[in-house]
């Protein structure tokens, strides 16, 4: 029956399931994708069509990231180390290392290249507050290319100035133009480069071009942020979520500070194409078992 549903799911693979409030968030045991070659290959194939995949019922300490990478293959290095710690710090360098809330974003857009793939474990929880929420940047896309093309098509086409300066796995100065929406040759979108926190003070384009982006990248907020498009859950100590960082934008509810660390995440990140060939070589063994 496994075997059937991951068949099912190849014939599947290229097509997208959008969605908004109503997902239905997929669920599988960390332990069954660490060790089961099906399960492996439902959480990757899910991953690419859904955008998003919670694993269940890892420990609660650091390291299980480390692991899921190396099922994948291997994790991708940034500036912030090979994993990263999201707690509330004294000397935060980014604010998600507060108990503020998060807008929606996508991470990293400051690299050329940003990470595809996106793994936060689930540690400690809060008590109060600290919900995770996520919306479907390729849903939303869609909806403001049917209401309004022309905002659609200023995102699609108007560089942005993206920039993050400072110490952390080592120092660094990093900068780079991004589309908020990337799109293909097609004109639909295959990637969202959004975030507000690194997003520059440098504008650079003609001033008369000025109102008419911020009308549009505000039509495409107030979108993202529309009761109808966002899932809000909370994690769970165990909880692995994986996403994808191309598609899917993650926010934060804030929490209460206190004396001690009450939330603490371990974050990861992977490229899609480490993550598409460990797909191609699951799905060979699954097609060749008897």
């Amino acid at each position: 029956k496994q075997l059937r549903a991951c068949v099912s799911l190849i014939s599947s693979l290229s097509e997208r399931q959008y969605w908004g409030s109503d997902l239905q968030l997929p669920k599988l045991p960390f332990e069954e994708i660490m060790y089961n070659d099906e399960s492996a290959y439902k959480w990757l194939c899910t991953l690419k069509k859904v955008g998003i995949v919670l694993l269940t019922g890892a420990a609660t300490r650091q390291g299980e990231l480390v692991k899921l990478g190396h099922r994948i293959g291997f994790l991708r290095l940034t500036f912030y180390g090979p994993t990263w710690q999201v707690q509330d710090k004294a000397d935060a360098n980014n604010v998600a290392y507060t108990t503020g809330k998060l807008c929606f974003h996508t991470d990293y857009p400051v690299l050329q290249h940003p990470p595809g793939v996106q793994l936060l474990h689930c540690i400690k929880q809060t008590a109060a507050g600290g919900e995770s929420e996520v919306v479907d940047g390729f849903n939303v896309s869609n909806k403001l290319k049917e209401q309004n093309p022309q905002a659609y098509q200023i995102l699609s086409t108007t560089a942005v100035d993206y920039t993050d300066v400072g110490v952390d796995y080592c120092d660094f100065a990093v900068q780079c133009k991004q589309r908020i929406i990337d799109v293909d040759s097609r004109g639909q979108a295959v990637r969202i480069n959004y975030n507000n926190a690194t997003r520059d003070t440098v504008f650079d384009i003609p001033a008369e071009k000025v109102r008419p982006f911020y009308a549009a990248l505000k039509e495409f907020d107030d979108l993202l942020n529309s009761a109808e498009h966002k899932f809000t859950y909370k994690l769970k100590p165990g909880d692995i979520v994986t996403f994808d960082n191309w598609r899917v934008l993650h926010g934060r509810q804030s929490y209460p500070s206190g004396s001690e660390v009450t939330r603490h995440l371990e974050g990861a990140y992977a490229d899609w194409d480490v993550v598409m060939s460990r797909l191609r070589l699951l799905r060979k063994r699954v097609l060749n078992r008897d």
